[in-house]
């Protein structure tokens, strides 16, 4: 029976833990994150299915620690697996599993390497996206890949629903290789770096909209930092509103504005963005509440245009 130490965290790591021990990996120690108070927590608990299955937990701030790694050594994984755990590892833990250790990266790598890339994925305007098994060396996501599976972007996709797609491609990604990879015939295909990039993580603040941009960049910014992630946001006459879900939709008698407006039409919210371009607004937020169309019109008037 081969053993592992798994670092992970977030759906993918509930998922992906799962995929393990049903295979029958004796998982002798799991490296977790604590709950931030002040994060949103729409995911589920590897901490929780860990000790479910008598796992031994830990959450240490800094897993590259001499304690940590000790305790790692202990363990004589014959595998390391990092499931969306959100520290880099160092070579020092690296090295301690025989069989090689290795990283599930929620993109099609080479592609969206770094931070967030489900929702970097949606901010470009891609039509797939996927999950990647691939080996971890102390450059983020550049080792070979074991497998990756795709799925696909819908036009108006929010992140969480294309993170729930990037969860379930993970878990069939790992247990169609698992196999393979357990039994050391694994095939590895080196990434072509050339064909993808880094991206770094995303603040609240960087979803602050640009309504000079097009409709279609507009509304990929929407989707992509929807709820349960901070929301795209304006300010209108200095308030903050905060746009949640949009659609792009057709111009045909709509009328046309000299600047990029906002404005009520048969009892709904649209917008025209830079490019003349147009959106509906389907969801929106004013003091941490939703907002309807008559509501819009009432406090900011029928016609509303927009400041860059």
């Amino acid at each position: 029976m081969a053993s592992a130490v798994v670092f992970a965290y977030h759906n993918v790591g509930v998922r992906c833990l799962s995929v393990l021990l049903a295979h029958g990996v004796d998982v002798r120690l799991v490296v977790t994150h604590q709950d931030n108070p002040n994060e949103t927590i729409w995911f589920g608990s590897v901490a929780e299915l860990a000790r479910r299955h008598g796992i031994e937990v830990i959450t240490p701030t800094d897993p590259n620690t001499a304690a940590v790694i000790e305790q790692i050594r202990a363990c004589r994984p014959d595998f390391i697996f990092s499931f969306y755990y959100r520290n880099m590892l160092k070579r020092e833990i690296l090295v301690l599993a025989p069989c090689g250790a290795y990283n599930m990266h929620g993109s099609l790598l080479p592609k969206y390497r770094g931070r967030v890339p489900v929702n970097w994925a949606i901010i470009h305007g891609e039509s797939e996206t996927g999950a990647t098994l691939h080996v971890m060396n102390e450059k983020p996501d550049n080792g070979a890949i074991v497998d990756q599976q795709a799925v696909p972007i819908l036009p108006d996709d929010t992140a969480s629903e294309v993170f729930d797609k990037v969860t379930v491609a993970a878990e069939m990604a790992l247990n169609r290789c698992l196999p393979a990879l357990l039994d050391g015939n694994a095939r590895l295909t080196k990434q072509d770096l050339r064909l993808g990039g880094y991206f770094g993580g995303r603040k609240p603040e960087d979803g602050r909209i640009d309504w000079y941009q097009s409709a279609a960049t507009i509304h990929n910014l929407i989707r992509a930092v929807a709820p349960p992630y901070p929301g795209a946001y304006c300010e209108i006459d200095g308030q903050t509103v905060k746009l949640l879900r949009s659609m792009r939709i057709k111009a045909d008698g709509l009328p046309a504005f000299a600047a990029p407006t906002l404005f009520t039409r048969n009892n709904r919210l649209l917008a025209q963005a830079g490019d003349g371009g147009y959106l509906a607004i389907l969801d929106m937020e004013y003091n941490g509440e939703q907002i309807t169309p008559q509501a819009f019109a009432q406090r900011f008037g029928e016609v509303c245009p927009l400041a860059r």
